[in-house]
This record gives C-alpha cells, structure tokens and sequence, in this order.
C-alpha cells in the first residue's frame, strides 16, 4: 500500500530524476519506514556463504555503494553493488533510461556511470551492513577489449577484502565490445587471470571470495554449453543468469520500445529462463547459479527455482512491484530447498 502511493510522484519525474530521489531516500535510511515483512528466518547456504534469504538485490542500483545500509533496512537476503569501474566514468550521453510502465519493463543504456573502486571501497568502509555483499566489476569504457584483463584485476585486487562474493560482468550490452569477453580464448584468459588472483588473495588475507561470473541471456545455447565448460573447467564458484537483453520481442511497437540499450523486466522473463534451464542442463549442479532477469512476481521467483536458480535477484521488478516483492518471493520459497 506505501509503494502504490509513493510510485505515482516517483513516475511523473523523469527515469533518472526518479532513480536519483530513490537513492537519496535510501541514503537518510528511508526504508525503515516501511512495514517490514520479509520472514525472518529462511536461510540459504551457496558458495560456502549463509544467506539470510535468497531474494537479493541485482546490481546497477547502486553502483557506488552509497545506500548499502539503507538497502539493508528493506531485507534483502543479500545486496549487490557496482558496476564499478577502475576508474572513474560519467556513462553515455541522457536520456539512458526508459519505462516501458505497459510491459513492466525498463530499457537503459547507461554505460557503468560510477565513481570508479576506491570510492566505492571507501562507501563500503563507511557502511555498517554485516550482511551478504557482492561487489561487481567491470572494464572502463575506453579501455581496449584486448586489455580488459587488467582492468577487472585491478577491481578484484581492490574490493576483495570488502565483497561476501565477487561478480565478473562480461554482459553488459552498453560497454562496446564487453559481451565477446563471455566466449573463447578471451574468456579463459580472463577466468586464468582472475582464478589464479583469486587463489593469492584468499591465501594472503585467509577469507575465501567466490568468484562469480554475469552472463548475458542472449547467448545461443551452443555459446552457453561452451561458457558451462569453461566455468567448470577454471573451477569458478558460481554463474549469475543474466543481464539485460537485445532483444525486443514484444515492445516494438510500445513508447521507448525502440530505444538503444538493454531490456529488463516483465518481457525479458522467457529470455533469461531460457538461459538458465540451458546452463543448469549443461552444469547439472556442479556450480551454483543465480536467477535475475524478468521477476515481477513471487511465481516468477519460483519458476526460476525450478529452472535451476539457487538464488534469485531482482531490479525492474522492485521499481514497479515495490519491496513487498522481496518478502512475497522469501515467504513462497521452498523451505526445504
């Protein structure tokens, strides 16, 4: 009922007016006004990390890390940050966010605007949160492809001693060039670079960061069989499926449906879980897999529990459905799953 009132003022401004006054909310703790209703007990363990429930926060929220605590107040089991960049970035050219309110779904091209680690390292310093925190990474835009390795390694170097879990995003579709890091002779690159990293920095600083890799739903099954093997071959601690789509099967002819960028949300649902059934076929359990793309709903959250999804993240969905989502999607996982 709060959000059904709050939505209508935060959608007569503009997407990113309306994305900057929710961030503003949260950073005065906003969300300890709301009725909390997330159950209060139902643990997960993935990764070899206990998660107080597996609804979490998908990353691009807040990608410097600024409202964690606030964040925290709404019950996510977990919360992701970034992308996070090595360096600072402004992202591409407003407008970059589009509603499409009659398909339940955004587009955005915004390009890992972020005010690159080491804020980001110092905002998590800051905060208080002793939950569940992932930290994604990325590549500056104006790094070359072929030198990507070196930016993700200077991320991971940084925020290791600070992230509950560590995200590789290879999927964005607004970074020019990022998605061909997902396949080949790049992809074990970067997966050899940031394993043996990963190994090292375990050892020196004696807590164990999984490594998780973001991956895009617009693979072919041939790229996510072959993407599977090399996951399981560099022994990479879990799978985030996915990001945003190309795709536009079903907003063509909608307002902003033409808009460049990537699409979240209500229609990319059948995209995603397409993906993760595909992947969860091909690792058959062998690593762990988070679900996050089209959940608007708590039965969209059990679909992908049975497509495979371990864990479940959420985005669109909360700008439209509100935090109820998150305590519907807790109370109506399975218990015993």
């Amino acid at each position: 009922m709060l959000y059904s009132l709050a939505r209508p003022l935060l959608f007569s401004l503009s997407e990113e007016h309306s994305h900057e006054l929710t961030l503003a909310l949260l950073r005065k703790r906003a969300g300890k006004l709301w009725p909390g209703t997330v159950p209060a007990a139902v643990p997960k363990t993935v990764m070899g990390i206990e998660f107080p429930n597996p609804v979490g926060l998908a990353a691009g929220l807040d990608k410097n890390g600024d409202c964690i605590d606030g964040l925290a107040d709404l019950g996510f089991g977990f919360i992701e940050v970034g992308t996070v960049t090595p360096r600072p970035q402004s992202g591409n050219p407003q407008p970059r966010l589009f509603r499409l309110p009659e398909a339940q779904a955004l587009i955005n091209r915004m390009g890992f605007n972020n005010l690159g680690v080491d804020y980001l390292v110092a905002a998590v310093k800051r905060s208080r949160y002793k939950g569940v925190l992932g930290i994604n990474i990325g590549k500056n835009k104006d790094t070359p492809v072929e030198d990507a390795v070196q930016d993700y390694l200077i991320c991971q170097q940084k925020v290791h001693a600070y992230a509950s879990y560590l995200v590789v995003n290879v999927s964005s579709p607004n970074t020019p060039g990022l998605r061909t890091l997902q396949h080949g002779a790049a992809l074990d690159e970067l997966l050899d670079t940031l394993r043996e990293a990963q190994t090292r920095l375990d050892q020196e600083q004696r807590r164990r960061v999984p490594l998780v890799i973001k991956i895009a739903p617009d693979n072919s099954e041939e790229e996510l069989q072959s993407m599977a093997e090399a996951f399981l071959q560099h022994g990479i601690d879990g799978v985030c499926v996915g990001n945003t789509t190309l795709s536009r099967d079903g907003v063509q002819n909608l307002k902003n449906g033409g808009e460049q960028g990537g699409l979240s949300g209500t229609p990319l649902t059948p995209i995603a879980n397409r993906a993760l059934a595909v992947m969860r076929n091909t690792l058959n359990g062998r690593i762990p897999i988070i679900g996050v793309g089209g959940i608007n709903s708590a039965g969209d959250a059990l679909e992908k529990q049975r497509q495979g999804a371990d864990l479940v993240q959420i985005y669109s969905g909360l700008i439209y459905q509100g935090p109820g989502l998150i305590g519907d999607i807790a109370r109506a996982w399975p218990k015993s799953i």
